[in-house]
């Protein structure tokens, strides 16, 4: 009796010279992150100096969305290069760091800024290190 031979698949090869295509939610998320954060800024500001506003407090503004935005495009773009631990990690401190900031801004103590940063930061990061852990 013949037996019918399994063929083996044929899998389409990926050109290495090619640009990788990033889709449009790559972009919108580090930019609504950073409009987020840039506007909460000015507005802590804003609210300290009794509702007036000022041009130091739209440069803050700016300066924080473009130093977010920035961190947070670079890490969308290598987070598939890095492993789930180091990848959870890093969003992590990208949260403590921006949840700390925003808390010294309105006027907290050095320490009770790090404390809350890196309490909400380690949830964040134990949530994200979770879900990776699940998804993968």
């Amino acid at each position: 009796m013949a037996s019918q031979a399994a063929m083996p698949r044929r899998r389409r090869r990926h050109r290495t010279s090619e640009r990788p295509h990033h889709g449009r939610l790559g972009l919108l998320l580090p930019a609504l992150l950073a409009v987020t954060v840039g506007i909460w800024a000015a507005s802590i500001q804003r609210f300290e100096n009794g509702g007036i506003a000022t041009g130091g407090q739209w440069v803050l503004g700016v300066v924080c969305a473009v130093a977010v935005g920035a961190v947070a495009f670079g890490l969308g773009r290598i987070q598939h290069a890095l492993p789930r631990e180091l990848r959870a990690l890093a969003y992590g401190a990208l949260t403590a760091v921006i949840i700390g900031f925003l808390t010294s801004l309105a006027g907290g103590s050095v320490l009770r800024a790090a404390g809350i940063g890196v309490a909400v930061g380690l949830g964040l990061g134990l949530v994200t290190f979770y879900y990776y852990y699940t998804h993968e």
